[in-house]
């Protein structure tokens, strides 16, 4: 029977869902944990924005708040969308992975041609007043894609060298169109991720010692190679050297922990964010946080995005262990590419990693980041309904 104190959820979830009232058997077919971290991820998201966005916001075009009104309506167009995704099977996404990672290899084509430039980088298509960054989406493509191809090779990547090789050779395809843009973080997401992808598989470990020094080795190459990324490297070890030079960023950003303390200073109240630190309402704006609300914000954002990040990792061994190997693979992998991402965010943020152009999922300003990570969020609780769904159904069939 369907558990009592659904609410109004309830009922939209079973709606998008398409499940029905007199359907059989009735149990709790949803995350309500998971749902719930990510509405409070999305509307502390929305806080910070508002509020780190309005001195740049004012600048730009005399309105505090135009990020503000323009991340409303990325919110808006992440709802709209995930009422669609959660009515998709997972049995589509598994049979046009390969059609997903194909769109996504033409539009990291296309945005070399015709994408529009924002501090050197071509990353992003526009039409009209929307943009679409076409990186965000091949992180999407190339995990179902890989989860696609461990449900066909498991065997193959487990026992055959070439089977491991494959996949590697898909993401450094999208690994080389993403450095012309360039953008070596999404690379590093990319890579990281598919080699979780690919131990869960079971692959061996001296596959993984090669792949992993063969990549150490290309991503210093691609930092020597770069001086702007050099710069980055070493503003990163010492950013006190140079506070107003290449350590500018860092230093104001650990200006703004500093602030914070226990507390915080109080929403609206930070400083940094007149337009002493770039980026504010976007790759820094865990700074943001830090200052306003302080120690005891920073740990509560962090504990919901680590737990955003268990629970997928928790749906996906459900699937596993009931054989839906597609679903298994990609929520595992939708886990690791949300917590590695928050990790290199909050990471540079703090100063323990080098800077890198990666939002933090859900929370940084960026429609295109809030879309498709809503939508990975949503491919969540589409894969625990089936998975809950099918063991509900083995229960009544043993049952009778």
């Amino acid at each position: 029977m369907r558990i009592p104190g659904f609410g109004l959820i309830g009922k939209f979830n079973d709606w998008a869902m398409g499940v029905k009232d007199n359907d059989a058997p009735t149990l709790v077919l949803y995350d309500r944990t998971l749902l719930w971290l990510t509405f409070g991820l999305a509307i502390v998201g929305f806080v910070m924005v508002t509020s780190a966005s309005m001195p740049i916001g004012q600048r730009l075009a005399n309105d505090p708040f135009l990020f503000a009104k323009r991340d409303a309506i990325y919110l808006g167009l992440a709802f709209g969308l995930s009422l669609i995704t959660l009515r998709v099977p997972m049995s589509i996404w598994q049979r046009y992975s390969n059609v997903l990672l194909l769109i996504s290899i033409v539009m990291l084509l296309v945005v070399l041609v015709v994408g529009s430039s924002v501090n050197g980088a071509s990353r992003w298509i526009s039409f009209g007043p929307l943009r679409i960054q076409p990186a965000e989406f091949s992180k999407l493509s190339l995990f179902c894609y890989l989860a696609s191809y461990l449900v066909r090779k498991v065997e193959e990547v487990r026992s055959n060298f070439w089977g491991f090789c494959k996949p590697m050779g898909v993401m450094v395809i999208l690994a080389v169109l993403l450095l012309a843009q360039p953008d070596l973080g999404t690379v590093v997401v990319l890579f990281i991720t598919t080699l979780a992808m690919l131990f869960l598989a079971g692959a061996k470990m001296w596959q993984f010692l090669a792949i992993i020094g063969s990549g150490g080795f290309a991503v210093a190459l691609l930092i020597v190679a770069e001086p702007y990324r050099m710069r980055r490297v070493t503003s990163f070890w010492n950013p006190w050297a140079d506070p107003f030079g290449s350590g500018y960023q860092l230093t104001q950003s650990l200006m703004a922990f500093g602030r914070g303390e226990f507390w915080g200073q109080g929403l609206g109240n930070s400083v940094q964010k007149l337009e002493y630190l770039p980026e504010a309402h976007t790759d820094f704006i865990f700074s943001i946080l830090a200052e306003e609300l302080g120690y005891f914000g920073v740990v509560l954002t962090l504990l919901m995005v680590f737990f955003v990040a268990f629970r997928a990792m928790s749906i996906g061994r459900r699937a596993l262990e009931i054989d839906q190997r597609f679903s298994g693979f990609l929520a595992c992998s939708i886990g690791v590419w949300f917590s590695f991402q928050a990790l290199v965010n909050v990471g540079a943020a703090a100063g323990i990693l080098p800077t890198k152009g990666l939002t933090l999922p859900l929370i940084s300003y960026g429609g295109s980041s809030l879309i498709i990570m809503s939508t990975a969020i949503v491919l969540l609780l589409r894969v625990d309904f089936e998975t809950r769904l099918a063991k509900a159904q083995a229960f009544v069939r043993s049952a009778r």
